[in-house]
């Protein structure tokens, strides 16, 4: 059986705050996280002082800045991961954190054991073969992407050295409208690209995360927050603690239920099969001798004697001996 990879993804709801990602690391590993996800970026290299903010950032901050006014006070310099990444070792939880720019990328090498690249770089050829430079196994979020820009990231991920890429669906809203999750296009994804497929949910709750456990996510991506009445503009659309650790709850549940694949009788079914199903017996007294008819034979439980599936080859038959009635009957 598969476990399904959960990632607790921080990323900027610490404020800009290091005592703040620290307890975010605690609680992550708490609430049963396998991975607790930051994002690491020099802000000169992400955003010109041009870029507007997104409506969803406009809205979740209630204000309107520059993207780089907001993010100022949001990242955390390199030598904080540093010390994140020995926070993590000291709680037992895997450090991730996404780069978003080249110098990012060279900086976290020696840390994270693999890439989870967002879906703003999808189309940023440069930072794509950089990573996949680096040979280690890529998340690839897919948000705001047709299949054929998937396709493209794919393989020049493929032509630079990364060999294993898992596929994570999203949809690139905060929080994300239920009725653009599409979560069947995950199938679509697994089929086109032949890669593993994932969820990173942005939505509101834990159903639809649940919902892609149970359609066959093999990584679970989302967003959460100490408190999602803090500032800033991922807050929204996070879990508190207690709703994440339920969804974590919810998703090793639908582990354990989704099983194998293979039909057939469980060991727990295996006790009540004699007593649920039915036997062949006498209807009512039958003499040696007597010819074994509709009229004087029945099913009932238990199910320890010959099946009623052979009903047609026991018609017609001689009683070997005499039966009372619900006497299971023997040839």
């Amino acid at each position: 059986m598969s476990r399904i990879l959960i990632i607790a993804e921080a990323g900027v709801n610490h404020n800009g705050d290091l005592k703040m990602a620290e307890e975010m690391i605690r609680t992550a590993k708490d609430c049963g996280a396998d991975i607790v996800k930051f994002q690491t970026a020099k802000l000169d290299a992400l955003v010109s002082k041009r870029a507007a903010m997104a409506d969803y950032q406009k809205k979740n901050t209630g204000r309107e800045q520059s993207q780089k006014e907001m993010l100022k006070k949001l990242l955390l310099p390199f030598e904080d991961f540093t010390h994140l990444f020995a926070c993590c070792q000291e709680n037992g939880i895997q450090f991730l954190s996404t780069p978003f720019d080249l110098e990012s990328i060279d900086f976290l090498d020696g840390m994270v054991e693999l890439w989870k690249i967002p879906s703003g770089e999808i189309t940023n050829y440069p930072y794509l073969a950089k990573i996949g430079q680096t040979g280690k196994n890529v998340l690839l979020s897919t948000g705001m992407s047709d299949c054929g820009e998937i396709r493209q990231a794919v393989d020049t991920l493929r032509e630079y050295g990364t060999s294993k890429i898992t596929l994570l669906h999203c949809t690139s809203e905060y929080p994300a409208p239920l009725q653009e999750v599409n979560l069947r296009a995950m199938g679509a994804l697994q089929k086109e690209f032949s890669c593993p497929v994932g969820y990173s949910d942005h939505t509101q709750g834990i159903a639809v995360a649940l919902a892609a456990a149970a359609t066959g996510a093999v990584v679970i991506e989302k967003h959460f927050t100490l408190d999602r009445c803090l500032p800033g503009p991922d807050h929204r659309a996070s879990l508190e603690p207690r709703e994440f650790k339920e969804m974590v709850e919810g998703i090793r549940a639908i582990e354990l239920a989704l099983g194998d694949e293979v039909k057939a009788p469980t060991a727990s079914e295996q006790k009540n099969r004699e007593v649920a199903r039915k036997s062949i017996v006498a209807a009512r007294a039958i003499a040696k001798g007597e010819r074994l008819t509709e009229e004087n034979l029945t099913t009932k439980r238990p199910g320890n004697g010959i099946s009623p599936m052979r009903w047609r080859e026991v018609l017609g038959k001689r009683a070997v001996r005499d039966f009372m009635e619900d006497d299971l009957i023997e040839l």
